[in-house]
């Protein structure tokens, strides 16, 4: 099952905060990690990963319904790694 974002809400409003209060870090910090990378940069949390903004060039793709060829446009997509202390916990 996924953690969603109101799940995130619900761990830090256990912490103590009021509700209002969790929702508005958790959106703030949703928003700061957003903006960071529409600008391009690089966000990096220390022990959990680096998200980065890498730039994929224009290529020949298939459409899998018809199988017909077409062109896939240049474009921007947003990739993870996780850190090395996060993986050791995930491979434990």
């Amino acid at each position: 099952m996924a953690l969603t974002k109101n799940d995130i809400v619900a761990k830090v409003h256990e912490l103590g905060f009021t509700k209002k209060k969790s929702v508005e870090i958790i959106e703030s910090l949703l928003m700061i990690i957003k903006n960071n990378l529409e600008k391009s940069d690089d966000v990096l949390i220390s022990g959990f990963g680096k998200f980065c903004v890498k730039k994929k060039n224009q290529r020949r793709g298939r459409n899998p319904a018809t199988g017909s060829d077409l062109i896939l446009r240049e474009r921007k997509v947003v990739t993870f790694k996780c850190s090395g202390k996060l993986r050791d916990k995930i491979n434990k």
